[in-house]
């Protein structure tokens, strides 16, 4: 199992993609009001020592350090999306899943990594609650989509784990709910499953409309 796996959100990847995000990415990239930093499932079961390790996960950690205390500085919000399952969640393999149990609720696996350096007011969202549904994105059955409205974002920029999977599924319905997205490929790690799966969702993001981005392209 690879690839885009849909969830039935439905909506459709915004067709009319404004062509100036061309433009930004080859110049720096000023954060300004309406940008938030969205950081996908850096919980303790997708690191090291955990049920399903993303190969070099932990290096994403320090580089997210760093945006957050950019957007920080900036004050401009922080989003944290986590998997939050029930024990018998469809995804896992006693139920018929691909997967091993992991991201129950409560549990220290999953929790977010505690070298993480996340703003004090990091709005934290739990997706894959209902146990009969799957949740590969921080859009699916969550409330992302309309605390990011409330709060007038425009653009995200969206990191952590695993390339191939929730961030993949992550930024594919950002872009169809009409955000411009900046992926921080210097802050995203794969499963790769099958060799080049990482590289496959980097491509496939990009076509939808997500700008690359590394840390070091934002202003100031």
């Amino acid at each position: 199992m690879h690839g885009f796996i849909p969830h039935g959100h439905g909506t459709p990847i915004v067709a009319q993609y404004d062509a100036r995000m061309g433009d930004i990415a080859r110049s720096a990239v000023k954060l300004a009001k309406g940008d938030a930093l969205v950081i996908v499932d850096v919980q303790n079961d997708f690191l090291h020592g955990g049920p399903l390790p993303v190969p070099r996960g932990d290096e994403v950690i320090y580089i997210l350090n760093r945006y957050a205390a950019r957007f920080a500085r900036e004050g401009l919000p922080v989003f944290a999306t986590r998997d939050w399952h029930p024990p018998n969640h469809c995804s896992f393999l006693e139920q018929g899943g691909p997967w091993p149990p992991h991201g129950v609720a409560d549990s220290e696996g999953a929790q977010l990594a505690p070298a993480l350096r996340l703003p004090s007011d990091t709005v934290i969202v739990s997706k894959g609650t209902d146990a009969g549904r799957e949740a590969y994105s921080g859009f699916a059955s969550s409330e992302l989509a309309a605390l990011l409205e409330r709060k007038g974002v425009k653009r995200l920029f969206i990191g952590g784990l695993a390339t191939d999977y929730c961030v993949l599924n992550t930024v594919v319905d950002a872009l169809g709910c009409g955000f411009a997205v900046f992926l921080l490929v210097d802050a995203i790690r794969a499963v790769d499953v099958q060799p080049g799966d990482g590289d496959q969702a980097v491509a496939a993001m990009t076509s939808a409309g997500a700008v690359r981005l590394r840390l070091e392209e934002l202003s100031g």
